[in-house]
This record gives C-alpha cells, structure tokens and sequence, in this order.
C-alpha cells in the first residue's frame, strides 16, 4: 500500500474509536456561530485570529485536509461557501452530516493533497489548512498547489508541524531520533510509528514549511507558534507547532 493509503485507513480507524479531531461540532455550537461567536484552530489549542478570516459572507473556502466537521460549517455558518477536501471517508461523512442536520450545501471532495488538486486556477478566495502535512513527505508541491487554485489576493490559512515532536520519545524526556524523521527511509522510524499506531508521519523543517511558501510565491503576513497542549513538552511551555498567514499577491 502507498503510505498515503494506510494513513487514510488509519484516520478512519481513529475516527472510529473517538478521535479528537474527527468528532463534529454540535448544534448548540453551529448555532453560536450562527450568532457570531465563534472560533476554529489550525493547531490544537490556539483560536485563529479572525482578522485572519476576515469577511466571509460570500466567500469560496476550500478546506483542505479539513474533514470532520470541526471548521467547516462554522465558515459555513458565516456565510462562505465552502469546498472541503479529505482522503479520510469517515472525516467526510462527518461533514455530510453536519451539513444534513444544519440545512447548509457542502462540496465534499474525496481526494488525496499530495496529488494535483481537482480544481480550476483562481477557484477560491481562502484555503484552510489545518495540521495535516506531517502526513505527506514532500510539502513543497502542496503550497504550489494552494497557490494556483487561490485567487490573486486570496489567503492561505495553515497549520504546520514544529518537527520537535518527532525528536523526543514517546513520554518527551530524551532525545532519540536524528531529523528528517522519515520513515519511508529509515526502517526503524517506521517500527516506531507502528508501535504507536500513528499512521505514517514525516518531520518537516522550518525551510520546507515557511521557505517552501515562499518560494511557491506566498507573502507571509502573519504566524504564531503553539504547544501539544499535553505532555511534557507542553508544560514547559515548548512550542511545536506554528500557524502561518499568507497571500498570494495580486497580479500573480
């Protein structure tokens, strides 16, 4: 199986057994965004600024890798109009479902990010991409890829992984693996992550992260950092994760 077809199983899996980032939000909560009090998170703990966002009212929002009903019916809610793209099936169905229950049209897409992504040049106003390019090995073809299917002026919205995480064992007391941490090249990285079930996971430089933006033709307006929000690594207070603003320029 190629690894992105045993990471799709895998989320699936999670899902089943109570995922935190697979269970949709509730009706009491589509309904405070209804009502304008809202939030969503690109990493685990910290709300995205919603200067980041801005006016959605009327806007194309593809979510990408952003299943599971958290994000997108609260765009929805606001008014955007929305694409969301997964390769996990149980993560779309839960945007189904939400969109069913609340009465809102949805375009889900099952399709895998590593692979050219099936929309036009120019398609969307604001691609939303929460945490989920510590799944794919190369992440430069995925900003390329945001930037064509965004509009000039459209903003790109992710959340990227920090690489710290995968440095430490598994309780986050001793250094023991050597960066890249990619287990398609180094076997015993790969028997970790199957002792851990965490799919097939890849470190990713800030380089590749930030300068991969750049170099795919973004203009970084904004970042933050953020924890775990468990673990030791968090109690200290050590980042490992990092939430990026970007646009792509008019003109371009």
């Amino acid at each position: 199986m190629a690894y992105q077809d045993i990471n799709a199983d895998t989320i699936d899996r999670w899902v089943r057994e109570g995922w935190e980032w697979g269970r949709p939000i509730s009706h009491e909560v589509y309904e405070r965004a209804l009502a304008g009090e809202w939030d969503v998170l690109l990493t685990p703990t910290k709300p995205v600024p919603h200067e980041w966002l801005g006016e959605l009212e009327g806007k194309r929002v593809l979510g990408l890798a952003s299943g599971g009903g958290q994000q997108m019916p609260v765009f929805a809610a606001l008014g955007a109009v929305c694409t969301v793209l997964d390769y996990s099936s149980l993560q779309l169905e839960s945007e189904r479902q939400v969109a069913e229950r609340e009465g809102y049209d949805m375009r889900i897409v099952r399709a895998d990010m590593t692979k050219p992504l099936p929309f036009a040049d120019g398609e969307f106003d604001l691609v939303f991409h929460p945490v989920s390019n510590c799944y794919v090995e190369e992440v430069l073809p995925i900003w390329r890829e945001c930037f064509r299917v965004l509009r000039p002026g459209g903003r790109l919205l992710s959340g990227t992984d920090h690489y710290l995480n995968y440095v430490v064992n598994g309780d986050e007391t001793r250094i023991v693996n050597r960066l890249p941490f990619n287990p398609l090249r180094n076997p015993e990285q790969m028997r970790q992550l199957e002792a851990e079930d965490a799919g097939v996971q890849f470190s990713h430089s800030l380089e590749e992260q930030i300068a991969g933006q750049l170099r795919a033709g973004f203009v970084l307006r904004d970042l933050y950092e953020d924890t775990n929000g468990e673990g030791r690594l968090h109690q200290m207070g050590i980042p490992t994760f990092l939430a990026m603003l970007s646009e792509k320029p008019e003109g371009r």
